[in-house]
């Protein structure tokens, strides 16, 4: 008896290729997130809540609860009704400046989160202990390699690297010059996610191969089918193009506004109103300086809602990232993330040839 070998056709020879060079380089993100695949959801106010996280997470991704402005009690129901829905990983992205910030630590730990992403400045002191005396992993923002550094040497597990492409907040630099300039100071060191603007799978092998841990998209699941958000949300989402996601604008200095990127529309103009009012009472020795930093970002909060939950598109902040130009339906999270894994297996398996 004699063995035939049987040469594997050239598509079936392109996708194992594939798969198999993505999967290396996925494989220390996803072991840090627990996960199939190392894709993060940005935590998005109103939109990453338990049915998305949860759809995220079962899908393969890691799923983030954006705990925002919840109170205490309503960040431990949402943990609790997502855990209800997944048996997988998921994380929760907690504001630093959140008053109850430490308690809102302790929920996360006696649910057993196994990983907390800390947003909107540095971490206060005694935070990163007390969410790894929980068990917890910390995953932080660093817009600057200095800061980047200065939170390694605090003892974070992770760090996500956003550029100015991202929906909602923003910093001042480009996603594609934040790569360059800190992953190779940092990528061996620890897990590295790049966020911001990115829509495909390309670019997603583009960044692993540059020494990225994994990614984090939030713009591109906003149209999931699991996603709560207003059918007029979504609508937006669809119909916009790139140059549609603009970031706002700062009035006065003393009310040092961070840029938003969302997309353009008559909510805009009422943001820049509400400064000119805000700057008016501060002038008049109407309201303190912290009191009207606070109302600029409490008008944010406010209007996000009135998108998101309401549906109005119009006089709400819709707030996208620049990758909104590729969010062309609505579709399951796993459709989304099946489809960006076959991008990026695509784009490594030419890279091989």
């Amino acid at each position: 008896m004699t063995d035939t070998l049987v040469a594997a056709s050239p598509a079936t020879t392109a996708s194992t290729v594939g798969e198999e060079r993505l999967a290396r380089r996925m494989a220390r993100g996803a072991a840090f997130l627990g996960t199939d695949v190392a894709i993060m959801a940005g935590a998005m106010s109103w939109v990453s809540e338990r049915h998305l996280v949860a759809a995220i997470s079962n899908a393969g991704g890691f799923g983030v609860i954006a705990c925002g402005a919840m109170t205490v009690d309503l960040l431990d129901r949402e943990i609790a009704a997502t855990k209800a829905m997944t048996d997988k990983p998921f994380g929760v992205n907690l504001i630093t400046m959140h008053p109850d910030l430490m308690a809102l630590i302790d929920v996360c730990a006696r649910h057993g989160v196994g990983h907390v992403v800390l947003a909107g400045g540095l971490p206060p002191k005694g935070s990163l202990e007390a969410i790894k005396a929980g068990g917890a992993k910390v995953i932080c923002f660093a817009p600057t390699l200095a800061l980047a550094k200065k939170l390694i040497r605090s003892g974070i597990d992770a760090l996500v690297i956003e550029g100015m492409e991202a929906g909602g907040h923003i910093g001042p630099v480009s996603t594609s010059v934040l790569a360059q300039e800190m992953l190779p100071e940092l990528s061996e060191q620890l897990p590295v996610f790049v966020a911001g603007g990115i829509g495909r799978g390309e670019a997603i092998a583009g960044y692993l191969d540059m020494g990225a841990a994994g990614v984090q998209l939030g713009t591109r699941f906003v149209c999931a089918t699991e996603s709560i958000a207003h059918a007029n949300f979504k609508k937006a989402f669809i119909r916009a193009s790139a140059r549609d996601a603009v970031a706002s604008v700062q009035l006065d200095p003393r009310l040092p506004v961070i840029p938003v990127r969302a997309l353009r529309n008559a909510g805009g103009e009422l943001f820049t109103a509400k400064q000119r009012e805000v700057a008016g009472h501060l002038d008049e020795g109407r309201v303190a300086m912290a009191e009207a930093q606070l109302q600029i970002e409490h008008y944010w909060a406010g209007a996000l809602r009135r998108a998101v939950i309401d549906g109005d598109v119009e006089h709400g902040s819709v707030m996208a990232g620049q990758s909104v130009g590729m969010v062309t339906k609505e579709e399951p999270a796993a459709a989304i993330i099946a489809e960006l894994m076959a991008e990026a297996e695509h784009a490594l398996d030419k890279r091989a040839g």
